[in-house]
């Protein structure tokens, strides 16, 4: 079998965002730029410090973010809204249970 063979059609198991392509794929249009950024930073600093362990870490973090954003794309676009919003005006979004609050509840 070739290493081309090797590599066609869906093997059980395998990640579906299995490259970066494949995660910038799935991601929404507003994250892509973001994206875009951390791969690129991700790759210069793979090739300065001559090791992939921080590229790994960007994909991984970009695998989740896409498993997220395919699950459910209009809750994730919402999230993305309400953090922009709670970035812009510093305060916690409608209904948000603070940390004390929390704490209690949980009996902690």
């Amino acid at each position: 079998m070739t290493a081309a063979a090797a590599h066609d059609g869906p093997q059980p198991g395998r990640d579906r965002f299995d490259s970066p392509r494949a995660i910038r794929a799935a991601l929404l249009p507003e994250e892509v730029a973001a994206f875009d950024t951390a791969y690129q930073q991700s790759l210069r600093d793979a090739s300065e410090s001559l090791s992939l362990e921080a590229l790994q870490a960007t994909l991984a973090n970009w695998r989740r973010i896409a498993r997220m954003t395919q699950a459910d794309p209009a809750a994730h676009r919402r999230m993305l809204q309400q953090a922009e919003r709670t970035r812009q005006t510093g305060q916690p979004p409608e209904n948000a249970t603070d940390w004390q609050q929390l704490r209690t509840e949980l009996g902690v």
